[in-house]
């Protein structure tokens, strides 16, 4: 238990460090290239993914709020549960824990989400994204791999 929640710790602080720098360091929309197809862009979320419901007037926040604490609460317990040998289970809940938290914070303690992580390709943008949307996505995806090919994960024996 204790090392999926060392996982999770790590992803808000990394989380919360990086939109500090991003808020500090970026200008609200302007763009600054990093790379091809790959942009820092600060911007404010106050929805949830893809900026779903950020114009909803605010009662969103505290909606959004409430889903991530339970959520949060949920994972810990289940966290607990799992057997040890349910690894890619442990590291992917983490993953979502540590990335729903990180999020959380910025809701709380700012009443929008930091997100300054801009993908394109030409003209088509992927909305902004930070390191605690990244986590919950690569989380989610492990969940999906391990639910779909129980056997994706297992060492292959001789």
């Amino acid at each position: 238990m204790r090392n999926w929640m060392i996982i999770a710790a790590v992803i808000i602080i990394a989380d919360q460090i990086t939109k500090v720098i991003a808020n500090s360091e970026l200008v609200l929309y302007k763009a600054v290239a990093v790379m091809p197809m790959f942009n820092l862009t600060l911007m404010y979320n106050e929805g949830a993914a893809f900026s779903f419901l950020s114009d909803a007037g605010g009662w969103q926040r505290w909606f959004f709020t409430i889903i991530s604490l339970v959520v949060s609460i949920v994972l810990i317990f289940w966290i607990k549960k799992l057997k040890p040998e349910e690894k890619f289970q442990a590291i992917a809940f983490s993953l979502i824990l540590g990335g729903a938290v990180g999020n959380l914070i910025d809701r709380v303690r700012l009443g929008y989400v930091i997100d300054f992580i801009e993908i394109y390709y030409n003209q088509f943008f992927w909305p902004a994204f930070n390191i605690a949307d990244s986590a919950i996505s690569i989380g989610v995806v492990i969940l999906i791999i391990d639910t779909l090919f129980p056997n994706f994960f297992k060492k292959k024996q001789d």
